[in-house]
């Protein structure tokens, strides 16, 4: 029987010991090698302290030894925490400190930003995958792997144990730490593998960076069937031409990014002059899909299934949507019906279930929903809506924040959310959190970010902010001081500043009206 993700990958070893587990470029890494190369990873972790439920840093781009890193990790007993490095450095300390981190596994490429960090966070005990001279203890790849294993012991772990923290945007300007247990993903896993019925014939296209939970599925539903996970490098992830002919050359049969992606493929990829035979899936989800360009590359690949995924990051996902063909109609496309182990009710404002066609928010119960929010009590109650059953016993479901609504058919169509968090190129952004950084600043008095509909298939994020009188700033300082502070994906692409901000009669900024006079002026 598999409980936890370690016996995941040594099961998959035991099968296919010689099959390709993971590939990037022209580096792979078979079942058995990823297995003793995450083992020697343990050892070293293991004996330097780490024990289960210790958390460690992942700071990596897309590379092959983030599975090495992941899954090493996790026979460690410990939990990984996968760290977006193009983040600020002070993002960055702040989710270390946070999360009381240690250990950072990593490569050489990011020694520069990795010495920036070591400097100024004494509590990093040392850092895995470089051979630098640090004030840091550092230990290379290759002084990992030559790590004898006959004294290793690997730690009991049970599925309810803590296996990963994802950290997102906080509405506060502090990231919230999102819990999951190997229970948690083992079954989103199993999930995953079910939707695709997929086995150990097929190639997973890789694309999403590790702190994005869309990784996760080629990071374990992956291994779960033998499959072979291929790893796209930043580079081509940014270049669609490459991309495409680097999807065509790999043969992937399965395909998991967020619509942008997909996007860049159809409008800038060449695909008409590609072999994509190979490919039977492809799986959408973080945002919307403009149904248009939808529609346009099914008809482009029209042997491929198309499923539009969905579901926050505190339960992965929890929503599909087959489409058997091109949409007819420019209508949205609904998110579906629930997948396994999972209900869902559909609340209106005083927790009251609403009659069949009715919006209200969608509250999700789930085997993989997450354990909850770390070191914050309070926020993690105040995400769950349950329904008492017997003393000590209650039906617990995540408040999503986003409205729905549901057909007779029993499907879901997005309406928007019940708060001020967007989804934006795939990211969940908070426009609390920007703000909130924005008032950090001296200069600013006051601030309001919003998200302009340019058009159907074009939003920007925008930011207009009142300066305090003695202080002179320009938008070019405002923006640069975002990027020192926010992921890239959180940067307003425009501020401008007024003097002052539209208010309504009860004094609080009115961002409608904000948004109507950018839509009509040119401030």
């Amino acid at each position: 029987m598999i409980y936890n993700l370690a016996q995941l990958l040594e099961r998959t070893a035991g099968r296919f010991p010689e099959k390709e587990a993971f590939t990037c470029l022209n580096d792979s890494l078979t079942y058995a090698e990823l297995d003793q190369k995450a083992n020697q990873l343990a050892s070293y972790l293991v004996e330097n302290g780490v024990r289960r439920g210790d958390r460690i840093g992942i700071f990596m781009n897309r590379c092959l030894d983030t599975a090495v890193a992941v899954y090493g990790i996790l026979k460690s007993g410990g939990a990984f925490v996968a760290l977006d490095s193009f983040l600020p450095v002070n993002r960055i300390l702040m989710i270390l400190e946070d999360c009381d981190i240690k250990h950072i596994v990593s490569t050489p490429s990011q020694s520069r930003k990795l010495k920036a960090i070591s400097d100024a966070a004494p509590i990093i005990k040392s850092i895995i995958g470089l051979s630098n001279e640090f004030d840091t203890v550092t230990v290379s790849w290759a002084s990992i792997f030559s790590r004898s294993l006959n004294s290793f012991s690997p730690p009991k772990i049970l599925e309810l144990d803590l296996a990963s923290i994802l950290y997102t945007s906080g509405s506060t300007g502090i990231p919230k730490g999102i819990m999951h247990s190997h229970h948690n993903i083992l079954g989103l896993a199993r999930l995953e593998a079910e939707l695709h019925n997929s086995d150990e014939h097929d190639r997973i296209g890789n694309f999403a960076p590790l702190h994005f939970d869309q990784s996760l599925f080629g990071y374990f539903s992956g291994p779960l069937v033998g499959a072979t996970t291929v790893i796209f490098p930043d580079s081509y992830v940014k270049l669609p031409a490459s991309l495409s002919a680097l999807v065509a050359k790999e043969k992937i049969t399965l395909w998991f990014s967020v619509p942008l992606i997909l996007l860049q493929v159809l409008e800038q990829g060449d695909i008409e002059n590609k072999d994509f035979s190979a490919l039977r899936l492809v799986r959408f989800g973080g945002e919307v899909f403009p149904v248009k360009q939808l529609r346009a590359l099914m008809m482009k690949w029209p042997h491929v299934k198309f499923i539009n995924s969905y579901g926050p990051s505190e339960l992965f996902r929890c929503t599909y949507y087959v489409l058997k063909e091109p949409p007819k109609t420019d209508d949205p496309i609904p998110l579906g019906t629930v997948w396994g182990n999972t209900e869902y009710k559909i609340l209106d404002e005083h927790d009251g279930e609403v009659a069949i066609g009715e919006p209200g928010e969608l509250v999700v119960r789930t085997a993989i929903l997450m354990m909850g929010y770390w070191n914050d009590i309070e926020r993690t109650q105040k995400s769950f809506f349950k329904i008492k059953k017997a003393t000590g016993y209650d039906h617990v479901y995540y408040r999503t924040g986003d409205m729905v609504r549901e057909n007779t058919q029993k499907e879901l169509f997005f309406l928007g959310r019940n708060d001020r968090q967007i989804k934006l190129r795939g990211y969940r952004i908070e426009l609390d959190e920007i703000e909130a950084v924005l008032l950090t600043n001296n200069a600013v008095k006051a601030a309001a970010v919003i998200m302009m509909q340019k058009d159907a298939d074009s939003r920007t994020l925008e930011a207009v902010v009142n300066l305090e009188d003695t202080m002179e700033y320009s938008t070019e300082d405002l923006i640069r001081y975002c990027k020192d502070r926010l992921p890239p994906y959180s940067v307003p692409e425009r501020i401008t500043i007024l003097k002052d901000l539209p208010r309504t009669a009860t004094g609080k900024i009115d961002r409608p009206q904000i948004i109507k006079s950018l839509e009509t002026t040119s401030l």
